[in-house]
């Protein structure tokens, strides 16, 4: 346990990966064990994922948008386009990537084949 100056008592955790490279973890959960500690790591390694996922894939921060409900309108679909990419992974195993790719592949196929009709999406 260590105290930080203007906090108070923390416990810190040193880890160290394969290749030699250490880092500290810190908590004001004096009773953590290493078991939990694993445990919450594990699930912040899964909310980066996601968030990963949820830029790359759907764009959520690429709104041009200023007024708040055109920015929330934008939020909430590309919620919706992730959640619609992770069910299909899901169910079917090809990833967020994967599937993206296949829907922007039949877009660009579509517009190619009649570019001066909007395109119908099909069910």
């Amino acid at each position: 346990m260590v105290h930080l100056k203007g906090f108070g008592l923390v416990r810190v955790f040193r880890t160290v990966s394969q290749n030699g490279d250490a880092e500290y973890w810190a908590t004001n959960d004096l009773k953590m064990t290493e078991e939990k500690r694993e445990e919450l790591e594990k699930k912040g390694w899964g909310i980066e994922v996601y968030h990963r996922g949820l830029k790359q894939c759907c764009g959520v921060e690429q709104a041009q948008v200023r007024k708040a409900v055109s920015i929330l309108g934008h939020l909430l679909l590309a919620l919706r386009a992730f959640l619609r990419l992770e069910v299909y992974r899901l169910q079917t195993g090809v990833s967020w990537y994967e599937a993206k790719a296949a829907i922007l592949r039949e877009a660009i196929r579509r517009y190619l084949a009649h570019p001066r009709y909007v395109l119908q999406p099909t069910a």
